[in-house]
């Protein structure tokens, strides 16, 4: 027991600077809204200010942690005026990855000035020891633990009590309604900024004593804060205090009771991961803000141009000299563990900062068969990309339930458990020596890195064109369709029968294998792999900034982005252009990616295909030649079939939210060929029974039948693949798709056989004709080949409705879908929903607010109100029900009022 108590207490160093981070974290989260993965290597930096004005230029240690906090303070303020300010109203995905940038530029910076040596601080606070019985405490942890739960009391008054502290709270709350009062969401982000990256460089100064200091220290210590930070929830700053504790006193215990290496380094990780694990949602909940991504390209590929590429490719590789082609073989080996993140972020949408470290475990694969097996080079690889898929699947497991920034930490923190574990175990990775591959062949031909870099160049091109042809034939079939439809739009996604679930799982497979693969070409280069020092956390972090510099969802952009990386061509060409320059590829490269985020989201490839199509359109002009427009798409003929008879059949189905109970023991059926109408006052439950009767929110109490089969305990995807589809109240269309891809995506087969032949022949089936016969019924023959989001809104209402008749469902729920149509669109569309009913006999359940549209096309209504069934009945009976009156007149007796109700 003493020696769980000693180790205890020398967690309470680390665990201090835990709980400070966390606070600096969470401020800068409350103030604007950011999570800043730049937030250690900010705090790194007023670390580096205290060293040098204290230990190296003799000045009092209050002096140099004053300024030290100050120069953090103002670094984190720049960082919002400079970037984060402009980027308020862009995506999540580009507000991450500004910090990431921010995260290289600094980092990069400090290790221009200060390199990559460790230093040893001299130590300010007393460390003299108390004895209590056996057990020894430093004062020091003492102090520290002190400082942390004083300034953790501070920041909870502050921001519970003053006034500033509320003003936080309503600009993170709505910054519009806060600007209308006079408030200024800049200045107090600013402030906030400010404030919590003053925490991060006090911190840092306090505790570098302890961890010592050097450039990758603290960015890596932070990772630790992210998880106190999560337990809170980024709003309770006593419980990040509390958990920063806590989890630095687990990492000291797990040093003392596991002697592998890594674990303990890897405890805040497997938090984070168990935190996203319980508290997650397999899908969004309803009103969860959907943001526009960055560009996605269709996976066209021109033979010509990929032949003339390859052939300038091996042209100049064969006239370069032996350092030429090493930086070659570099470019294209990044780029294909960049294509692995188009494949995981741009096309799934789920940002994986984890790619690197399932680089190097295919490397590891490779590598380890080559010298412990034996393998042939070809089987070596084999090997490697297999093994990969599974463990990329397993890097899926939280995708599952997180999203955002949630699965950016989790993905960050497992790639840096991997690092901590595998990378940094000698006795895994063949101990000093390394891991010695041999002299890799291919067909009997020596194409060792070493001996003939040329030759090794030309595996390495070979390896990204076919992987980039590869990922080009997912992007074109329905598999590609899946991963774009969950990127855009997880419910609608799932609305469709898509498995949202297994569109990520496959996702990061296919990631983790074309991972591996740029990994094993990365790792071959040389005789000997050493991994602690290629497939590092950081270099994960670069990884995503250089794919969204280049276009995160075109398959060119990994060469954009790979050319800037370290050692590749661009940082070749520079270095001969520009002595030395080399020791500033990752700073431009950073800079770059915040220009890039701040300029023009969809990366380079994007840019250049634009400029390209501009210039042919130019020259086309001038040859008074026209340019060729898109051509209308034939359709196939269409058939119309009454779709197979089902009855929805809810009995005593119960919605609560936390303590509040939406719906209340509401029964009905819904039958074939008829249209049932669920009517109610704002607030009266109807789209939260819509969202039990279909999945999307758990019933507390009764029994859903379809077709007999009580559904209650299956998931959305599956219930609508069993023939119950819906529209949304708010659309929720794929926007980055065409409307014919929209309607694919709904009728497409849901095998999973092609997960696999589409990463080789992408086979499209024709249109059914129950799907053409919808398009032409809903007027969208002549709209196929526009974006969803380029339709008027009475032709996207249309198109929601279109894409749910798609997925040829017995059973359709609408959720308003006449929501904002003028009166003549409203008449016609009533028309096209009884046909639904009466020639397709599809089993319609209707949400409205139009009373007309209503009354003129149900056969049967249930009314709610206040999440009770207050009655039922033929459109007549309802019309004069003084109940239904009185809920939609405010509660008084109206009985010869009835305008709201029949009109």
């Amino acid at each position: 027991m003493q020696i769980f108590i000693k180790f205890a207490i020398l967690g309470l160093g680390v665990g201090s600077l835990y709980a400070l981070a966390s606070q600096g974290l969470m401020v800068i989260y409350r103030g604007s809204g950011v999570l800043n993965f730049g937030h250690g290597a900010i705090g790194m930096i007023g670390a580096y200010v205290a060293y040098e004005l204290h230990n190296v230029h003799g000045l009092p240690y209050g002096v140099g942690l004053a300024i030290g906090t100050a120069a953090s303070a103002l670094l984190g303020a720049l960082t919002h005026l400079l970037v984060m300010r402009n980027l308020r109203r862009a995506s999540p995905l580009a507000r991450i990855v500004a910090t990431l940038g921010v995260l290289i530029v600094v980092q990069s910076a400090a290790t221009v000035r200060y390199g990559g040596k460790v230093r040893s601080v001299k130590v300010a606070l007393p460390n003299n020891l108390i004895r209590m019985g056996d057990i020894v405490i430093s004062v020091d942890r003492l102090i520290l633990l002190a400082i942390a739960a004083v300034l953790t009391t501070a920041l909870w008054l502050f921001y519970r009590y003053t006034n500033f502290g509320m003003a936080t709270t309503a600009v993170a709350e709505n910054q519009r309604a806060s600007s209308s009062i006079g408030l200024s969401p800049d200045i107090i982000a600013t402030f906030n900024w400010a404030l919590g990256s003053a925490l991060a460089g006090f911190a840092a100064i306090l505790v570098t004593p302890i961890v010592t200091l050097q450039v990758t220290v603290m960015t890596g210590l932070v990772l630790g804060a992210l998880a106190a930070a999560i337990i809170a929830n980024f709003r309770s700053f006593p419980i990040a205090f509390v958990a920063g504790i806590l989890i630095g006193m687990g990492q000291s215990e797990l040093t003392n009771y596991v002697s592998t290496p890594g674990w303990s380094g890897a405890f805040p990780f497997a938090v984070i991961v168990v935190v996203m694990l319980v508290r997650g949602t397999a899908l969004p909940i309803r009103g969860y803000f959907l943001q526009k991504l960055p560009a996605v390209g269709r996976g066209n590929v021109r033979p010509l141009a990929v032949l003339l590429g390859v052939v300038v490719a091996v042209v100049l590789t064969a006239l370069l000299p032996a350092l030429w082609q090493d930086s070659m073989v570099v470019t294209f080996a990044f780029a294909i563990i960049l294509l692995s993140i188009v494949v995981t972020t741009g096309f799934a949408g789920q940002l994986s900062l984890g790619q690197f470290a399932l680089a190097g475990l295919g490397a590891f694969f490779a590598g380890r068969a080559a010298d412990v097996w034996n393998f042939p080079f070809p089987l070596a690889i084999l090997f490697g990309v297999v093994l990969a898929a599974p463990v990329g699947a397993l890097f899926a497991i939280p995708a599952v339930r997180a999203r955002g920034l949630n699965l950016a930490i989790v993905t960050l923190g497992i790639g840096t458990a991997v690092q901590l574990i595998v990378f940094q175990n000698s006795k895994w990775t063949g101990g000093f020596i390394g891991t010695v591959i041999g002299k890799p062949s291919l067909f009997g031909l020596d194409v060792s890195a070493t001996k003939h870099p040329d030759r090794y160049a030309y595996v390495a091109l070979g390896a990204f064109v076919l992987a980039a042809l590869s990922i080009a034939a997912l992007r074109r079939g329905r598999s590609g369709r899946r991963l774009l439809a969950v990127r855009t739009n997880e419910r609608a996604a799932a609305a469709l029968g898509i498995s949202v679930a297994g569109a990520k799982v496959y996702a990061f497979a296919v990631g983790g294998s074309v991972a591996a693969l740029g990994g094993i070409m990365m790792a071959f280069r040389k005789d000997t792999i050493i991994f602690g020092t290629e497939f590092t956390n950081f270099t994960s972090i670069l990884a995503v900034g250089y794919t969204f510099l280049g276009g995160i969802g075109y398959l060119m952009g990994p060469i954009f982005g790979s050319f800037s990386s370290p050692g590749a061509l661009g940082a070749r060409i520079s270095t001969a252009i520009f002595s030395g320059i080399s020791t500033y590829v990752a700073l431009i490269g950073g800079g770059l990616v915040v220009l890039i985020v701040l300029q023009n989201q969809d990366g380079i490839a994007k840019e250049s295909t634009m400029q390209i199509k501009f210039v042919a359109n130019k020259v086309l002009g001038l040859a008074k030649r026209k340019v060729r427009e898109p051509a209308l798409i034939t359709l196939p003929p269409e058939t119309r079939e009454r779709v197979r008879p089902m009855t929805l059949h809810v009995k005593d189905v119960t919605v609560t939210y936390g303590g509040v109970t939406a719906v209340d023991t509401v029964s009905l059926d819904v039958v074939p060929g008829k249209i049932t109408g669920l009517i109610g006052p704002n607030g009266a439950g109807k789209t939260s029974f819509i969202d039990a009767v279909t999945g999307f929110t758990r019933a507390a109490n009764g029994s859903i039948m379809l077709d007999g089969n009580d559904v209650i305990g299956i998931e959305a995807s599956k219930r609508a693949r069993l023939g119950m589809s819906r529209s949304f109240q708010q659309l929720e269309l794929f926007e980055d798709l065409s409307v014919l891809d929209n309607l694919r995506a709904a009728s497409d087969p849901r095998d999973k056989r092609s997960y696999f032949t589409d990463l080789f022949w992408p086979v499209n089936p024709p249109l059914p004709g129950s799907v053409v016969a919808a398009i032409n019924e809903f007027g969208l023959a002549e709209k196929l080949n526009l974006a969803a989001q380029d339709l008027s809104y009475g032709e996207r209402r249309l198109l929601g409705i279109a894409r749910a008749v798609a997925t040829q469902p017995s059973v359709l729920l609408l959720d308003e879908p006449a929501a904002g149509l003028g009166d003549a669109e409203t008449a016609e569309f009533a028309k096209l929903v009884r046909r639904l009913a009466d020639e397709w006999g599809i089993a319609i359940m209707l949400v409205e607010h139009d009373m007309n549209f209503v009354m003129s096309v149900c056969d049967h209504i249930v009314v709610l109100d206040f999440g009770r069934k207050i009655a039922e009945g033929t459109p007549a009976e309802i019309r004069a029900n003084p109940l239904v009156i009185s809920a939609y007149l405010g509660g008084h007796d109206a009985t010869d009022d009835h305008s709201e109700v029949s009109s």
